[in-house]
């Protein structure tokens, strides 16, 4: 007979782990492209691809998710590609301009939804 076992969960620590947190998971992996805020290693990081792969991009790089979602909030993917396809002029888009300035009072790992405004 067969015997079954339970695989770990990926989620957990392995048993007989502490529970302290991983110095690695805390290093700073240096400033967000868009909001100049630190990024600290974990969920509060995306990959932005700065022309979509839907319009030909290959491009990628790391951001704070709160920044990611925002810029897909505001802009198209064809607006991206046409004329938001970097950091410096996506920060002279009205109302990315008025986010950052906003979010740039938050710690970095802070997240948050974004209404969809997009037509």
């Amino acid at each position: 007979m067969r015997r079954l076992t339970a695989l770990p969960d990926p989620d957990l620590p392995p048993a007989g782990a502490t529970a302290a947190r991983d110095d690695a998971a805390d290093a700073a992996v240096g400033p967000c492209p868009l909001c100049g805020r630190p990024m600290v290693a974990g969920p509060s990081l995306d990959r932005h691809h700065w022309v979509p792969r839907s319009q030909g991009g290959r491009e990628q790089t790391l951001m704070h998710r709160i920044c990611h979602r925002k810029i897909h909030s505001v802009l198209t993917e064809r607006d991206l590609a046409a004329a938001y396809d970097s950091p410096d002029a996506l920060r002279t888009h009205p109302e990315i301009a008025r986010f950052l300035k906003w979010v740039r009072k938050k710690p970095p790992e802070y997240m948050d939804r974004h209404r969809r405004k997009r037509g």
